[in-house]
């Protein structure tokens, strides 16, 4: 795959011909409600296998062109160069894919090993159904990069029988499905939610269905709760015991740990109480993981950091889930949701002391609509990526791009004459998303939170990783 950003006067049919893909897909994998109406800015998934060059000094195209197996044409009509001549170092190329035809007695490992990709990647890219049924003449692309594996979750707070459609709807991309969430209670028993129809759409497609308990509400902070519970070895007790039933009950494989605002002195209290249920939970065979807020220093300070203690989460828990979301918060002013650059802070920051195998990147699936000029506390609307760019195309919006946050972003005045600011997710940001994923060396994504469509995220998901699935 690869992402066009759309110019004045283009359309599907013009994007397909220049491409030589069909309209229909280009549709499809952008879940264009309004395919008539392109947006300036927009970015779009053209579905081609393609792979990656950065133009080195002294290069041409047709030394690019050679060295790949593809042709000086082929690269000017997918970079869309107006001028072959003109290439400068620095310059990013896609790459087309190399095309192999089947040949009698050929087998897919066989073609595999002959231009070292993965099997996997060769029946994904391909689409084959049954990989022992192959003939020959058939047309295979190559892919031009190997896709890590990684594994995902998904956060879903939307409970009750709606859950089901929703997690069937994107659980072949998921490792972990977890229902949001099982609230504590001072006396150590459990707020029950209604997780059935989540966990049964987990367990049918393949996803691990992972317990999540926390300590707070959209309206309670739940510091003070938290205390309690921390302050209490019996209550702790009484909790662990009411997670190991619900665990067992539900048939859920493994707890994840979200407390937040916990009180800055209660810090090795959290600390110990991740302990001991580790200790509780693991000779029973289930996996214990926490949620993290998005710190970059050991000392930084406020109710929602000084308590998340980064390197005793990354040495007693499986694995961790960093937040890496609401700077855009909904009560403050407009903002990228997840700014690139201060994600990457963090990251910086979480590496040096937990190991990169045990790290989650936060990854939010909603966007939000500011009213302009912002009033201290006026909450903004939450909605979709889809709804972001209906919205977009309802006003006439141009979509902008900043290259710092690496986040999207568009203005408009609604019919009432008032101003709103957006940010959102698309096709650009996920990919840089992906590709710090990948830099980084991390275990996987969360994502926050099932139920926004979002279907570029999961194209290019695709496209870039192998999810790994713990349950076959």
């Amino acid at each position: 795959m690869f992402i066009h950003v759309v110019r004045p006067g283009e359309t599907v049919w013009i994007l397909a011909s220049r491409y030589g893909v069909p309209q229909s897909e280009i549709i499809r994998v952008n879940g264009l409600a309004r395919p008539d109406r392109l947006l300036v800015g927009q970015a779009l998934i053209i579905p081609l296998e393609v792979g990656f060059h950065t133009v080195r000094r002294g290069e041409t195209l047709w030394g690019i062109a050679r060295n790949y197996g593809t042709t000086v044409e082929e690269i000017v009509r997918l970079n869309n160069i107006a001028n072959p001549a003109l290439i400068n170092p620095g310059m990013f190329l896609y790459i087309p894919a190399i095309r192999h035809i089947i040949s009698p007695g050929q087998t897919l490992s066989q073609i595999a090993r002959l231009y070292d990709v993965s099997l996997q990647d060769l029946i994904k890219i391909n689409d084959i159904q049954n990989p022992d049924l192959v003939y020959p003449g058939t047309e295979l692309i190559i892919p031009r990069r190997r896709r890590p594996s990684i594994e995902v979750n998904g956060y879903i707070y939307l409970l009750g029988e709606q859950a089901g459609p929703i997690v069937r709807e994107v659980g072949r991309h998921l490792t972990y499905v977890s229902p949001f969430a099982y609230r504590i209670r001072e006396d150590g028993t459990l707020e029950p939610i209604n997780d059935n129809a989540a966990i049964n759409a987990a367990y049918a497609e393949n996803a691990v269905p992972m317990m999540s308990i926390t300590n707070f509400t959209s309206t309670e902070l739940g510091a003070n709760l938290a205390h309690v519970v921390l302050s209490s070895p019996n209550i702790q007790d009484r909790l662990i015991d009411n997670i190991i039933g619900v665990l067992r009950e539900k048939g859920y494989q493994g707890v994840n740990i979200d407390f937040e605002n916990v009180l800055p002195q209660d810090r090795e209290l959290y600390n110990g109480f991740l302990q001991r249920t580790v200790n509780r939970l693991h000779p029973l065979g289930y996996f214990v993981s926490t949620a993290l807020a998005p710190k970059t220093g050991p000392a930084q300070a406020g109710l929602l950091y000084e308590a998340h203690d980064y390197e005793a989460h990354g040495r007693i828990a499986d694995f961790v889930v960093l937040m890496t979301y609401e700077w855009g918060y909904r009560l403050g002013p407009p903002q990228a949701i997840s700014p690139l650059n201060r994600i990457k802070e963090v990251l910086d920051y979480a590496v040096s002391v937990i190991p990169r195998n045990k790290i989650f990147f936060g990854f939010q699936l909603y966007a939000r609509d500011w009213l302009l000029p912002h009033v201290q506390g006026q909450q903004a609307e939450t909605f979709s990526m889809q709804e972001a760019i209906n919205r977009a195309v309802r006003y006439g919006a141009v979509i902008q791009y900043d290259p710092v946050t690496q986040s999207p972003f568009f203005r408009y005045t609604d019919l009432q004459g008032r101003r709103h600011e957006v940010w959102f997710e698309d096709a650009r940001s996920a990919q840089a998303k992906f590709d710090t994923v990948k830099e980084y060396g991390l275990r996987g994504i969360s994502y926050w939170a099932l139920g926004y469509p979002f279907p570029q995220n999961w194209v290019l998901l695709e496209d870039n990783f192998n999810v790994r699935k713990l349950i076959t």
